[in-house]
Parts: C-alpha cells; structure tokens; sequence
C-alpha cells in the first residue's frame, strides 16, 4: 500500500483548471507484468489523457510530482518490483486542481493490471502421502489423490502429475491421472506379492516447474488365501488287524496368508477309526485309532480338513482312499443254527437228500469253504455207509435206502471249514428224519392164517341162540407203518350169508347181524375178513374165519372136522391150482433129466486129479455151512451131512460121526473118520446100508489149486474175523456119491466149511499153506 501510496504522489498531478479546461472523467487502464523492473515506465499519462503539455503551463497547470533531474513530464513509472500473487490489480486516481477561485478539481482513475508471470512452481499439499489398503480391493478403485496448487494463474497454473520413479511391479499396478492427481488400481492387489509400495509422483505447471511428493501404500492382508494341503506317503491298502497308531499318511499344511489369516488347523469327520497328530510346524501324521474290520467296512474314503482362523474362515478339503485288506478273521457261519431234514423211506441210493449252506464275509481264498461229515456211528454202522456230503456244494446224500420201521432218525454232524491260513471252521447239527411210506401190509396177528383144521381158518363156534350184536370174534391186526400208514379198517370181503355177520369198521370185532334160521342158515359159514391200512395206495391182507354154529363143543367138532363145502369160486380156485401144480411138475422132471444126462456125460470124463497111496482119514471141524441137515440111517449111526452149494444135485458130501469132540484144527484123530477100523465096525452086516470107500485116493489138490478155483474169494477181503491158526499138513475128504469133474463142488464145500470154523481168507492161506488136499471116493447103498 505503502509502494501504491508512493506511486500515486509520483504521479499525482496537482493540476488547476480553469472553467474552459476539460473534465478528466475517464478511467485509465494499465497492464504490466509483475516481473517488470524498478523504473520502467508504466504509461504517459498527458498523452493517454491527450493533454499537450506545453499547454499545460499557458494553461497555468503544473505538475504535481517531478523526477529527479526536474523534468516535468507526465508519466507513470513503476517505483519498485510488483508481486501479482500479492496484488495482482492496483487503482489509482489523478485529481486535477484549477488556479481559480474557487478552486475546481477534476480525478480520473487509472487501472492497473498486474499480469502473471511464472515465477512460482507447484506445492503439493503434504510431501509425504500414506494410505492403506486392503488386497481385496477392486481393480478401478481409487488409492488417493495427490493434490499440488500454484499461486501463478493461468498456464502458468495448470499442473499435471505424473510417477517419477516407480518399480516394474507398481506401474502395472497403479495409475496416476494426470489431470486430477488421483491414483487408481489397475489390478487386484496381492499381499503375499508385496505388502508395501513406495511411489515418487511429479507436479509440473505451465511454466516448466517441477516439484515431487512422496506416497506410501500399505497393503492389508485379508483372509483371501486358503490352507495349501499337501499329502505324502500314502499308504492305499492296510490289513484289517493292523494295531493302532499305525501311520497312514503325512499330511503338510500351509497358509500364505499372515496373522490370524495364516493359523491354520485341521480335523476330519466324525465316526472315522482314525485321527490326525501333530508331528511337528505345519505337518501332521494320519494314523488308526482303533481295530479295523474289513467285513463292515471295507474301503474308507478320509477327508482330511485345514481351516484357518480368518474372518471368514477358509478351507482346504482333501480325500484319501483307503482299501482294507481282507484276513482271515471270520469262521464260516451256517445260515441255520441247525438243520431238519426229511426224507421219505426207500429212498433210491445216491439221492439228494438236503443242501447246507455257511457264508463267510471273508474274501477269495479265506471264503473258500468246503463241506465235512464229522466221523460217528448211526446204528452201530459207520456214518458213511448212511449218508455223504458233496465239498462244495454242501448237497447231502443217501447212501442206501432208508426204511422207516428200522430207522426212524439219526442226527449228523458237518462241518464248514475255509481256506484260510489257519483255517477257520464250525459245526451244524442236521437232524435227519425218515418219513414213513405205505411199504407194509396190515399184519393179521388173530386169527392166525391157516389155524382151521382143513387149512382155511380159525374155527370159531357160534351159539344158535345168539341174538343180532354177539360178538362172535375181533380180528386183530397191526401195520408196521405210522400215522395214516397205520390206521386200519376191517372189511367183510366175502361170507356165506353176507347179511349174518357184520365186521366192525375201527374195531375188526365180528357180531352176528341177525339170529341164526335154521331153515334156511347153514351150519358150517365161511367169512373172509379184508384188513386194508389208509395209506396211499391202500394195503390190505385178508384172513378166513370158518364158523360153526353149535351149542356146545361136542356138537361143534364134527362139523368141524368134515370137509367144509366148497362153493363154486372155490372150486374154480382149486381148479387153477391143479394146472399150475401140473406145470411145475412137469418143468421139475424136465429139469431132472436135463440133470441126468448132464451127469452121465460128465462121468465119461477122464478123472482129473492124479493118483496117490496113502491111507488118509476123513475129517470135518465141529461146524458145517449154513445149509446143512441132521437125520438118522436105519442103522445105529448117527450122522450129520454137510452139502456143498451144489447139495442139490448130491455130487459129494462131508460125513463125520457126530460124537467126535470138537477141536481148533482140522485134522481129528485116526480113529474119528469113517475111514478108520473103529467106524467100519459099527457099519453092522444086518443093516441095509453099505458103504464102501475107495483104498486109493482118488486125487489130491494143493492150496496154490485150491486158491486158483474161481469159486475161492481170493481178493482178501476176510469171511469172518478169526483169530490165526496154525499150519495143516495134509486134509483128507471122503466124497460120497463122488462124480469125477466136480473141481469147483470141492472147493466150493471146503471153503464153505473153513468159513462156517471162522477161517478168514487170509488165515486159510496159512492154515493151508504147503498142505496137501486128498480125496477118497464113498459110495453108499
């Protein structure tokens, strides 16, 4: 103000008018730079007021300031530097005074402009800017504004902002606007890239100056990360007893994030034998917590879970597949506790009788299952012989055909055994029971068949006088069958009078229907009972009753010893039993001469057994074969004969006193045959029965011949258990009736005779061995 002042009274012009000078009324406008130097002219004034100045002084003006070498010239000069940013316009007014009386005065203002000149650069408003910012912040979005102002105006005013000196990273990231100075995301930011970025922005006016601020981005780290889950050595399978705490996998575990963000920690899901320990900073081991079992569960799929502590929190899921391996830990299990088995009687043998069935949770070889019977006696007799299991299939069979009436039931014992190492079994028990059949005819206990004195019957005696309902007789029977099989009924299959008798149909007890009539009943009746079961088919048996009507036994017995009258069916009967009787007949002599002459060629034959001299002995053991038969000669000699398996055509038999006591070997004393002296004696001359042997054998056998008969059961196998005896030397046989040819008859007798003394096989190829088999030829007549 001080300067404007200053200027003023320097050109301020004390001027006098008089009253035919012109008004100054005009505004006077000046720009100058505020650069322009001390002293510079501004403006001149007379000549912008277009006053002459040399008419000034005629005028009687004069001015009011003059400059220092007192030239009076009116001029406006700048006194000292202007400062536009200070005072960027000044006003001043030039007042003009007259001589006169009164004075009269006149102003004009003078303007002045003070223009800009770029003398002052950019100021930021802070040198130093900071922010922080969250990672998560969107690309587009605003960091800060830098903001620099400059006091000059116009171009010299205008800044534009620019990075100075910013990283490779940064400038990919940030973008400044030129205009505006606001800094803006190009991208996502990334905390575990950087946290902290240093940034140099540059203001720049019109004019050229420069100036520098500096920015500071801190990045926050949000929870944007999830847990990294590494797993390693896997173990795929594990057997199904493995102990606990065995090692199944290593898990490491890694959060990039920082702080709470970066904690991480894990588990698994629930109801899983397994668990997760740590083992040591971000790696854990997945072991078993428990016993495993492969037939509940045999493959685990375990989700293994790392979370961190971040607001929200994140997760990582990984999965292991696990497969259990299969022991032998299971036995095989039957589908029943037990078993019931029925099986019709007369089965065939070598049927399908049941089926058993075990299941074993294990797998491939420790499932194989195979069927076992457990060895035990049914009857007395080996299970085997009864019934026998297929190993795979576990089908039972019959070994024979079971009959109902000898064996009802029998229980067996089979066992279920698998392939493992060790074996795993168990046991079932199988009930069997036979299920009776319609196999047996009803069995007439009373009366019994064939008790009447002519053969038909039972005689059974009726009184005269008996009224309808007399019980004259109960038919009694049984059947060995069972249940229906069993139940009986009676019937009357045929009578003399059918409506004079009636038969209970449960009972079998035989009442009169009616009183007897003399005149027109007869005496003597007949009744054939029917005695039928209720099985399917139906079985029956029939019996005959033969009645007689009498009032005491007396008058009874005659008519029960004549002949009973024989109806015509009767008659036809008898008939057809003649004729087939006259058949047999006839087929018997046929057969008989067929025999014959078999035998006439056969004594043509040449003898085939060679000659020998020595006195031999007959001799027998105390026991005969089955088919033996005892009877008395017309003389005082009592005797057994034992025949051969072919008695029937009497080639030879065996003949020994029968006092002769008996003795564990074969060979009896010298005087016990009938080839001794003391048995000839007692062959007396009056008795009509001679019997004459042979002085010279008529041939001897070895044992070695003996055994090559095919008749001889050489396999073996023993005929009866015996103990051992000792060796024979020789054995001497008197043949009776002796035929030559007959090789196998004699060894056939004398085999049969060492099995009825309990001689096995075996035996008798000791007892025989090296001995010497003689026969001597013995007719009798």
């Amino acid at each position: 103000m001080q300067s404007g002042r200053a200027a003023r009274r320097q050109v301020q012009l004390l001027c006098l008018f008089s009253l035919f000078c012109r008004a100054v009324s005009e505004q006077i406008r000046y720009s100058i730079p505020e650069e322009m130097e001390r002293g510079s002219l501004v403006g001149n004034l007379a000549k912008d007021l277009g006053l002459n100045v040399r008419e000034l002084a005629a005028r009687k003006l004069r001015i009011g300031s003059e400059d220092k070498d007192s030239n009076k010239r009116a001029e406006l000069v700048l006194h000292k530097p202007l400062d536009r940013e200070r005072e960027h316009s000044l006003h001043l007014f030039l007042t003009a005074l007259d001589g006169g009386e009164p004075m009269r005065t006149g102003t004009a203002q003078i303007c002045i402009n003070v223009t800009d000149a770029n003398d002052n650069p950019p100021i930021f408003t802070q040198e130093l800017y900071k922010v922080s910012l969250g990672e998560n912040a969107a690309a587009g979005s605003s960091v800060l504004q830098v903001k620099a102002s400059d006091s000059d105006e116009g171009v010299n005013a205008q800044i534009s902002y620019t990075f100075s000196n910013i990283p490779a990273n940064a400038r990919n990231i940030f973008n400044l606007d030129p205009v505006t100075g606001i800094i803006t995301l190009k991208e996502r930011l990334d905390f575990e890239d950087s946290i902290e970025y240093d940034l140099a922005v540059e203001a720049k006016d019109g004019g050229g100056f420069l100036t520098h601020c500096k920015v500071e981005i801190e990045i926050l780290d949000e929870n944007d990360n999830a847990p990294e889950v590494t797993i390693t050595s896997v173990r795929e399978h594990i057997p199904e007893d493995s102990a606990p705490g065995t090692v199944i996998a290593l898990i490491n575990v890694n959060d990039p994030d920082s702080g709470d963000n970066g904690k991480v920690t894990c588990h698994l899901q629930d109801n899983l034998p397994f668990k997760i320990v740590s083992s040591s900073n971000s790696y854990y081991k997945l072991v078993t917590v428990s016993t495993l079992d492969r037939e509940r569960t045999p493959q685990y799929n375990i989700t293994v879970t790392a979370t961190d502590k971040g607001d929200p929190p994140l997760s990582t899921q990984k999965t292991i597949q696990l497969q259990i391996s299969d022991i032998n830990d299971n036995p095989p299990v039957f589908e029943e506790s037990s078993y019931t088995a029925y099986v019709p009687e007369n089965n065939p043998a070598g049927a399908s009788i049941f089926r058993v069935r075990a299941s074993d949770p294990d797998l491939e070889r420790n499932a194989r299952i195979t069927y076992s019977l457990l060895s035990s006696n049914v009857e007395e007799a080996p299970l085997p012989s009864y019934i026998s299991i297929h190993s795979e299939t576990g089908n039972l069979y019959a070994q024979r055909s079971f009959d109902y009436e000898q064996l009802r039931e029998f229980a067996v014992q089979v066992k279920a055994q698998d392939g493992g190492s060790p074996a795993l079994s168990s046991n079932v028990s199988v009930r069997v029971f036979i299920l009776d059949r319609n196999d047996n005819a009803p069995q007439i206990l009373y009366p019994p068949p064939g008790a009447g004195t002519d053969g038909s019957g039972s005689w059974e005696m009726v009184p005269r006088s008996a009224e309808a309902g007399y019980l004259v007789a109960k038919v009694v029977a049984v059947d060995a069958d069972s249940g229906h099989n069993a139940w009986l009924s009676y019937h009357v299959l045929q009578a003399t009078e059918p409506g004079l008798f009636s038969l209970g149909l449960p009972s079998g007890e035989l009442r009169t229907a009616r009183a007897f009539v003399p005149e027109r009943d007869a005496v003597k009746q007949r009744l054939v009972a029917l005695v039928k079961d209720n099985g399917q088919p139906p079985l029956s048996a029939t019996v005959t009753l033969s009645l007689v009507f009498a009032e005491t036994v007396q008058e009874a017995l005659p008519e029960m010893s004549n002949h009973p009258e024989v109806s015509e069916s009767q008659s036809d009967l008898n008939t057809i039993l003649v004729i087939a009787l006259a058949l047999i007949s006839f087929l018997f002599l046929f057969t008989a001469g067929l025999v014959l002459i078999w035998k006439c060629r056969r004594q043509s034959e040449p003898l085939g057994f060679s000659s020998y001299n020595k006195e031999l002995y007959s001799s027998l053991g105390p026991a005969f074969p089955f088919n033996y038969n005892n009877g008395t000669l017309p003389l005082p000699y009592a005797y057994e004969v034992c025949l051969a398996a072919e008695s029937g055509q009497k080639e030879f038999t065996f003949v020994k006193p029968s006092q002769v006591p008996p003795s564990e070997s074969l060979l009896v004393g010298e005087d016990s045959g009938i080839g001794s002296e003391s048995a000839r004696e007692n062959l007396s001359p009056e008795s009509n029965m001679q019997v004459r042997l042979s002085q010279e054998p008529v041939g001897f056998l070895t044992w070695q011949e003996l055994f090559a008969f095919p008749s001889v059961p050489n396999d073996g196998r023993p005929l009866k258990t015996a103990p051992d005896r000792d060796p024979l030397p020789e054995l001497e046989v008197h043949l009776f009736n002796y035929e030559p040819g007959a090789q196998s008859s004699f060894s056939q007798c004398i085999w049969e005779s060492l099995t009825h003394m309990k001689v096995t096989s075996r035996s008798a190829a000791q007892v025989l061995s090296g001995c010497q088999i003689l026969f001597h030829s013995a007719n009798i007549g």
